[in-house]
């Protein structure tokens, strides 16, 4: 055995003993669940650390960064979901705790920009709250698994302006491009917002800085996010992606599924709305989306 072996395993005993004495502090912990995350934890992180060789300056780095982060974050950006969101894990968290069930509508990630108590609406309503875009008549049912209408369902949503920003982006405390409402006694559902259009997320901190020094564009994918939630059934939190987007192959959240590519049709100027509105001489567009919800509990 030669002495660069003998180093070698020298270096590696002294690592897993770091590793054994972490692992061991948590020997008196008494929450199962918490003990399990934090060993997996300490293992995975331990892994990387060595298997990557991280240096000093990088640690310092990676501590300036998370640090940065949090700096950055308020309550109106959450620059810690971006992160998430960016590496994936958002959308891998998602999938874990969203297990397929049956014809359930498939859920995506949450991203950084809802808001509660979003205005109300009625059906037929108008989500838009003066943001600009082309309007859009979007319509559906919300049902369950067995095909049965879910009256009462509380359908939010909200969406970024023709712009690509978020009324909570903007200083003048202005609501659009969000709203709340509910199915009908028949479970379906319809209102007015506007035509999904691509948009970078922030990038002016220290995610869009990792982004661009790892040569990754802060592009998302056109999208309408939806929450919706009905007693007994399993919250949904997803989007719908606009069919034919150039960016559908390499959102920056990794948020896309096929089953949430929806055709958005666009209607010729003067084309007949389907409620009578009046949108002048502007071309408008409408889009189908039948959500089903699985039942709670359900995997």
């Amino acid at each position: 055995m030669t002495e660069q072996t003998m180093t070698g395993q020298a270096q590696d005993a002294v690592e897993e003993r770091l590793v054994e004495n972490v692992l061991r502090s948590f020997d008196d912990c008494t929450d199962p669940r918490l003990k399990q995350v934090m060993t997996s934890l300490v293992q995975h992180l331990h892994g990387f650390i060595r298997d990557v060789r991280l240096t000093e300056a990088e640690w310092n780095n990676a501590i300036g960064f998370l640090t940065e982060v949090g700096h950055i974050t308020d309550d109106r950006r959450q620059e810690f979901i971006l992160l998430s969101d960016v590496l994936g894990a958002s959308m891998q968290t998602i999938n874990v705790n969203n297990p397929a069930y049956e014809d359930a509508t498939e859920a995506t990630v949450f991203g950084p920009f809802f808001v509660d108590d979003a205005p109300r609406i009625e059906n037929g309503g108008d989500a838009s709250g003066g943001a600009a875009g082309q309007p859009c008549w979007v319509e559906g049912t919300v049902r369950d698994t067995d095909g049965s209408p879910i009256p009462g369902a509380r359908i939010e949503i909200w969406e970024a302006d023709e712009d690509g920003f978020y009324d909570v982006q903007y200083d003048d405390a202005r609501v659009g491009g969000r709203a709340h409402l509910y199915s009908d006694d028949d479970g379906h559902y319809r209102f007015w917002a506007l035509t999904p259009t691509p948009y970078p997320i922030p990038h002016d901190g220290p995610v869009g800085r990792m982004l661009a020094a790892t040569g990754r564009s802060p592009m998302r994918a056109s999208h309408l996010h939806f929450m919706v939630t009905a007693p007994g059934m399993r919250t949904l939190v997803t989007h719908i992606f606009v069919s034919g987007d150039e960016l559908l192959g390499s959102d920056t959240v990794f948020g896309v599924k096929e089953s949430l590519i929806k055709d958005f049709v666009e209607q010729p100027s003067g084309t007949p709305t389907p409620d009578g509105r009046d949108v002048g001489d502007k071309t408008w567009a409408r889009a189908d989306f039948d959500i089903v919800l699985a039942p709670v509990g359900e995997s």
